[in-house]
């Protein structure tokens, strides 16, 4: 009696050609989960821009980058220069997030609810990271924050910057040194950096003069590949603490996509191919190419330098 059935040879060949096949769908597949998650990133960079605008519009400022690394968010010390945790923080209440604003509160201003505090900078947000790098959770901290909270070795971070502008280095000295200075407006520097989210800093949009649609608001920071899990320079401390290279870059240099073992010198960057995303002023989203000329870049940087573009993307 016949029998039907495959040869060796034949199941051999079957297999090689479904190998095939899967090597060549195996990209296709990847990049559009990378497209998702770039479409994703994108969005995250959108909702922030629609915070900072909110924020604007109630108060007449864009919201501030906080004292300094050494400190958190603290709701008791309301929004503005006062506020001495990050940007970051000062959005919360408009992306929904009011209830983790409110955390910490305890109606005292003059001394910080330490373990509320610390809770908060432990809480990560999906909204603050980019999907392509890592995910929302905690993350090792390098020098974490203790002024007016608990130092925790473990912290949520996050993969946006505000625009410090065309400068080489964040400025983090501007800030008063306690809550009773901070209350009594003593001990605040003026901010002379050309970007938008500064230490302390209350910019309107009028101050934007080269226009709001020209000009960086908040844009992707690079991190060393290798370090994604890690704390690194730039990258060493909690989400919702103030001003510093971990929540704010600068533009004197062109971005760079993310790499194995570089160092970032606080500049803008991604792990995406090709380009990174920013939101402008206006509270619209760009990819911005890392081969754009440096001095565009630099223009679009500064929030008054004179040069605006019709139409720089």
């Amino acid at each position: 009696m016949k029998r039907n059935g495959f040869t060796l040879v034949e199941l051999l060949v079957v297999i090689a050609i479904i190998g095939m096949l899967v090597g060549l769908l195996l990209p296709a597949v990847q990049q559009a989960r990378e497209a998702a998650r770039q479409m994703q990133c994108n969005n995250n960079l959108h909702q922030i821009g629609i915070a900072a605008l909110n924020h604007e519009s109630q108060l007449q400022f864009y919201p501030s980058g906080g004292w300094s690394c050494g400190w958190a968010g603290d709701p008791d010390m309301g929004l503005g220069k006062t506020q001495p945790g990050g940007w970051t923080f000062s959005l919360l209440p408009y992306m929904e997030q009011n209830a983790l604003f409110q955390l910490a509160a305890d109606g005292n201003p003059s001394e910080p609810n330490r373990a509320k505090i610390t809770e908060t900078l432990r809480t990560p947000l999906s909204i603050y990271i980019c999907p392509s790098r890592r995910k929302a959770k905690l993350y090792p901290a390098g020098s974490p924050a203790s002024a007016n909270c608990n130092a925790s070795d473990q912290l949520a971070k996050g993969d946006y910057a505000s625009n410090y502008g065309v400068t080489d280095s964040v400025n983090t000295s501007g800030h008063p040194g306690s809550y009773s200075d901070a209350l009594n407006d003593r001990g605040f520097v003026e901010q002379n950096y050309n970007g938008v989210i500064l230490s302390t800093s209350e910019i309107s949009t009028a101050e934007v003069t080269d226009g709001t649609s020209n000009t960086f608001l908040v844009g992707e920071k690079n991190k060393a590949t290798n370090l994604y899990q890690l704390s690194c320079c730039c990258d060493d401390n909690g989400l919702f603490c103030g001003a510093d290279p971990d929540n704010g870059r600068v533009t004197k240099l062109r971005p760079l996509q993310d790499r194995i073992g570089y160092v970032p010198r606080q500049q803008f960057g991604s792990p995406h191919a090709g380009a990174l995303g920013f939101v402008m002023c206006d509270g619209s989203v760009h990819r911005i190419s890392y081969s754009v000329d440096e001095q565009t870049f630099q223009y679009l940087g500064n929030r008054a330098d004179g040069e605006v573009f019709s139409n720089p993307f």
